[in-house]
């Protein structure tokens, strides 16, 4: 299906009082209506697996749907607001939960055959932290396998589809959360991000998504990709959804030894603040290398749109220059396979997830060998390789110790700009979503959707995508990424409030 909008593949979905699909409202609106007792969670969720009832079988955003157990939850979430306790601000919205954090109730497959049907003994702190705060968790989304790729082609359990075109990406690895949040199937919805992967989704969707600093929101019971650079964060369709489910799961946690022992920025309060649309005082710049003729051109036509706006909303704008930005993605893809070689190397079928030739009649070797060439799938055996080699004796040196002096480098190109603006800005993608299949046996071409959004994991920095608008080119979301230092994640929620405000709806 072709569509210059959602309206077509969305149908009308579930209503509760007044008339007004529930499946429509933002999650701040949802909440409001909850705790004001207008509607119940339990109408709210079932509207909402209704939703997926309906459409994901076209859009597959979920890997599994866990309806009796998010009823259950909100169930629970009914009773204690009846009793006058209010466990967070979006108790009772439910929302989807890429299938990389690990629950005791429903599958977590990675987007893998190699994890088929593996259900955890523990809760990621992340998945805690929903059930802590009254949120039911609908279901598990889809992604890319062990979240590589940019499209949500490579997952094991077939694609995800755009909303906005069926036969379009929704982006990658966390498309089937953004899908999902696009669809109306869900009000709220967590990814990961370790190059892009919950912004560029977001951005060819329409909808909003959130790196926050790394080591601010944890990575226990987060199945690691790079794990330097993944970062969970919060996806929604406005910046002040994006905002609540942000203080939800951000905070630290002694199970990670990369969390870091600081307050939560206020991005509640600054997500309310710029919807007020005052953005006087605040120094932005435009990143030069991030801007270019090979960038499509409804992208470029509609960031400088977005950039005007931002003008226009009283902040001052100026260009910059981050020389060492153009080596990123050079340096990204030798990182990042070299982690996922390392981290990857549990996957051996030995202790869990899936074993081939366990008959007796092979060696534990070939055992291993057989279970991983069946389990995973061409794009991780690509990286898996790629990073042995790039590990291996003798080459240490002139790749990924090369590659790790770069990104000392776009670091330093970071800390430089910020001396002289609060944030910055880019288009979040070159391009708009591709056709499905259109990329698949070109990888490089797949790798050069990151070009924007990577330079942010490299320097362990927060970043947002916001959207800003539809290409004039073919009538697809394009995104306006905003960038901040690291522990400054609520200036992207200023900058991108009072954006979201000026801009006014999208058809």
């Amino acid at each position: 299906m072709t569509t210059s909008s959602r309206s077509d593949s969305v149908g009308d979905g579930g209503r509760g009082s007044g008339g007004r699909d529930l499946t429509k409202l933002s999650a701040s609106e949802l909440a409001d209506r909850i705790h004001a007792r207008e509607v119940s969670s339990v109408e709210v969720t079932e509207a909402h697996i209704q939703r997926i009832a309906e459409v994901d079988g076209e859009i597959n955003a979920f890997l599994h749907v866990s309806g009796e157990e998010a009823l259950l939850a909100a169930a629970e979430v009914d009773k204690s607001i009846a009793a006058g306790t209010v466990a967070s601000p979006l108790a009772g919205v439910p929302l989807a939960l890429k299938d990389v954090f690990t629950t005791t109730d429903a599958p977590t497959t990675c987007g893998s055959k190699m994890l088929e049907g593996w259900v955890s003994p523990y809760d990621a702190t992340v998945t805690a932290r929903l059930r802590a705060a009254g949120i039911p968790i609908l279901g598990k989304t889809n992604m890319d396998e062990f979240a590589m790729g940019s499209s949500t082609e490579n997952s094991a359990y077939g694609p995800t589809r755009n909303p906005w075109d069926h036969s379009r990406i929704p982006g990658g690895s966390g498309g089937g959360s953004a899908a999902a949040l696009a669809s109306y199937q869900a009000p709220l919805a967590i990814g990961t991000d370790t190059g892009g992967s919950i912004r560029q989704p977001a951005a060819v969707t329409a909808t909003v998504g959130t790196k926050p600093t790394y080591g601010t929101v944890s990575r226990y019971g987060l199945v690691a990709c790079a794990s330097s650079l993944d970062q969970g964060g919060p996806c929604g369709r406005t910046v002040l959804d994006t905002a609540l489910l942000h203080e939800v799961i951000a905070g630290y946690d002694p199970r990670d030894s990369t969390s870091r022992n600081v307050p939560v920025p206020p991005v509640v309060a600054a997500a309310r603040e710029g919807a007020k649309g005052d953005l006087a005082g605040v120094k932005v710049g435009v990143v030069k290398e991030l801007h270019s003729d090979n960038y499509q051109p409804g992208v470029i036509s509609s960031f400088d749109a977005a950039v005007a706006q931002l003008k226009d909303l009283g902040a001052e704008v100026v260009e910059v220059s981050c020389p060492h930005f153009e080596y990123a993605l050079a340096s990204y893809y030798l990182i990042l396979p070299s982690e996922v070689s390392s981290n990857l190397a549990r996957f051996d079928a030995m202790r869990y997830g899936l074993r081939v030739g366990d008959d007796g009649s092979h060696s534990a070797d070939q055992v291993m060998s057989l279970s991983r060439e069946a389990g995973f799938g061409p794009e991780v055996k690509r990286r898996i390789m790629i990073g042995t080699y790039a590990l291996s004796s003798g080459y240490y040196d002139a790749y990924y110790g090369q590659a790790l002096k770069v990104r000392t480098l776009i670091a330093q190109d970071f800390d430089k700009a910020y001396e002289s603006v609060d944030v910055l800005v880019s288009p979040t993608s070159p391009f708009t979503p591709w056709k499905l299949g259109e990329k698949v046996n070109d990888p490089l071409a797949m790798y050069l959707s990151d070009l924007c959004t990577l330079p942010t994991n490299l320097a362990g920095h927060c970043a947002m995508s916001v959207p800003s608008g539809l290409s004039q080119d073919d009538g697809m979301p394009v995104g306006l990424q905003i960038m901040a230092p690291a522990l400054a994640d609520d200036r992207l929620y200023r900058v991108g409030a009072a954006y979201e405000a000026a801009r006014g709806a999208i058809a």
